[in-house]
């Protein structure tokens, strides 16, 4: 039988996680786990976190806890599945240092993920040196587990591209082959890896307050739903209306399958029919928006109350990320030891100090 090949996954602590992140990444991210192939080490990534939130580290602490609830409640089986705090692993303290000796300072600038974060968050001359290494830090995470997928929206295709460099470049300056070279799993349609806001925004964001939570309550769901921008020229029912860029209409389809289109509506055959008689006039955002409450109900009521029936026991959640950090530091530790031997700085046990011994 073939060895399992090792997948790393995982989320930033720095809030509850929303249906942005479950269709750019938690969905995928179940069915993988589904399908028992792979070796699964899911990261609640609090260093990382800290890199734009190192004088409120409180904030960190509150939601380790959150985003594991949230993977819980997708579905993903603890007994399974190693979730791992970062802050934990002494080897991604020691990785960045000798994988950002191949970095120069002009390739970090040039990435394309850390530019448009480095916009979104207003950094000018006070970005954090922490924050500007943050793919350094990724690159570490990635390749002490040895993974060989990482599960990425497309936004972060690039960040895993300059991890792919400083395996390439390490493996061929130390002449060996101890890093894996891993590869990027994205979702198939964009409109999943990139879910817009409930306000039209291009992309859901908890700072921008445009987000629908999996630990939504139902009638904090239906607010949200119901207060959804759609088309601003749609004024009157009778208005041909655009489905195109309409928020209401992106999540239908993307959460809208057939299985729950047909359990919801009975007056169309189809999506795509419900779609021809907007655009033509006759159909008000009010029935569109109920239908997809509805639908986001259905699709969200079984995360939350499995994530619920975990949140009544806090400790045992600890205890769940207590052991799955205590199994994975015997897979970083190996691979950090082979790093050091490749490097040649295992002073007193590598081969190149053995005449004095």
């Amino acid at each position: 039988m073939a060895e399992k090949k090792t997948i790393l996954t995982g989320d930033r602590p720095t809030g509850a996680l929303h249906t942005g992140h479950y269709t750019g990444s938690l969905k995928r991210r179940k069915e993988m786990f589904d399908s028992g192939q792979y070796n699964m080490y899911l990261l609640v990534a609090d260093l990382q976190a800290l890199t734009d939130n190192a004088e409120d580290p409180e904030k960190i602490r509150e939601n380790i806890l959150e985003v594991t609830l949230d993977n819980i409640g997708i579905g993903i089986d603890p007994t399974d599945c190693n979730f791992v705090v970062q802050s934990q692993i002494p080897a991604l303290y020691e990785l960045p240092m000798y994988y950002s000796n191949l970095v120069t300072m002009a390739r970090l600038e040039r990435n394309p993920t850390v530019k448009t974060e480095i916009a979104i968050r207003n950094f000018a001359r006070d970005l954090p040196v922490g924050f500007m290494t943050y793919p350094i830090s990724q690159a570490a995470d990635i390749t002490a587990f040895g993974a060989h997928y990482v599960p990425v929206g497309s936004d972060q295709l690039p960040m895993l591209e300059q991890t792919r460099e400083i395996v390439h470049s390490f493996n061929r300056i130390y002449r060996t082959d101890v890093l894996v070279l891993p590869e990027a799993i994205v979702p198939e349609d964009e409109r999943m890896a990139r879910l817009v806001g409930t306000d039209g925004d291009a992309k859901m964001s908890k700072s921008m307050g445009n987000c629908i939570y999996l630990k939504d309550k139902p009638d904090v769901i239906r607010q949200k739903v119901m207060n959804m921008f759609t088309d601003p020229d749609h004024l009157r029912i009778s208005d041909p209306g655009k489905t195109e860029g309409n928020p209401v209409f992106i999540y239908l389809n993307v959460f809208g399958t057939d299985e729950l289109f047909r359990a919801h509506c009975s007056d169309y055959g189809s999506l795509g029919e419900l779609e021809e008689h907007y655009r033509r006039g006759g159909l008000g955002d009010v029935y569109v928006k109920k239908l997809l409450n509805e639908i986001m109900q259905d699709v969200l009521r079984p995360i939350r109350e499995r994530r619920e029936e975990y949140e009544k026991d806090k400790a045992g959640v600890l205890d769940i990320l207590r052991a799955g950090t205590d199994a994975a530091l015997g897979v970083t530790n190996k691979v950090l030891g082979d790093v050091r031997e490749a490097i040649g700085i295992n002073y007193f046990s590598s081969k190149g100090f053995e005449k004095y011994l």
